[in-house]
């Protein structure tokens, strides 16, 4: 279910991964910790090739800033109980400074937000078997 517009900032609590899909679409995805005193785990995902540069240079522990649409999914575990996930679709991901402002310094800086249109294929959710992982 699509939730709503969200921007969050975390640090990467695991590290980048991408894999492909039976249709060949490549999706990107990674952990984040938005959380901080407690742990809340946030999967951000992104199937548009103009994130790819930035979502591979990131490494575990860096901060992030996410902008994109909040969908919640519900999984069963191997024991049988179900397990509420929360995702983000991406549109835009920038890295942020150690104080918590977007990094002048980065070469993904303010001035190099990747943004989207609505129509690319932001309309659609993610259905399960879409995504590999």
């Amino acid at each position: 279910m699509s939730l709503a517009k969200a921007v969050v900032t975390g640090t990467l609590y695991r590290a980048p991964e991408k894999r492909f899909t039976q249709n060949n679409i490549a999706v990107s995805a990674f952990v984040l910790n938005i959380g901080d005193r407690e742990e809340t785990l946030i999967r951000v995902i992104s199937r548009r090739n103009g994130l790819d540069e930035i979502v591979s240079s990131l490494d575990k522990g860096e901060r992030v800033l996410v902008e994109g649409r909040l969908q919640t999914n519900t999984v069963k575990m191997d024991d049988g109980t179900e397990k509420r996930i929360y995702e983000i679709d991406a549109n835009t991901i920038e890295k942020m400074g150690e104080a918590g402002e977007v990094s002048a310094s980065s070469s993904y800086g303010t001035e190099e937000i990747v943004k989207f249109e609505s129509d690319d294929m932001s309309n659609e959710l993610i259905n399960e078997d879409e995504i590999p992982f």
